[in-house]
């Protein structure tokens, strides 16, 4: 399930991308325009910043913005730097594989080729949606 985390990272970051390539916003005026509490807004955007999605700009015509052009943003992006990776166990991550420690064969589990298949669509879907507004 998408966190709530996730969701406002999501509402700020297409904010900023509807501000145009190049704008900045101060964090206040982030959080007033995309409806999410400013000290959460604050910490998701420094978690945005170290994944290199928004970069923040110092003085008077300072605040943050997009750290790439929106059409390079995709939403799968943003959820896995929030709430990192897509799969709904670990044994169907790509970028975080675990075997479950109840696991009898991971080759023939039918729970996980399930997941992966879940994994599979999820992904498709949110790395076809960018911050420009749609698939790349």
């Amino acid at each position: 399930m998408l966190s709530q985390k996730a969701r406002y990272a999501l509402r700020a970051l297409i904010v900023l991308a509807e501000a145009g390539e190049g704008a900045s916003m101060m964090t206040g005026d982030l959080a007033a325009a995309a409806a999410v509490p400013r000290a959460f807004l604050e910490r998701i955007l420094l978690d945005l910043k170290r994944h290199g999605l928004v970069a923040s700009r110092r003085g008077r015509s300072g605040g943050y913005g997009l750290a790439k052009p929106p059409g390079e943003i995709d939403f799968a992006a943003i959820v896995r730097a929030i709430d990192g990776p897509l799969a709904l166990a670990p044994c169907a991550s790509r970028t975080a594989y675990r075997r479950c420690e109840d696991c009898v064969d991971v080759e023939t589990c039918a729970i996980r080729a399930a997941l992966i298949a879940v994994r599979d669509a999820t992904a498709a879907i949110l790395e076809a949606r960018t911050l420009a507004g749609g698939a790349p």
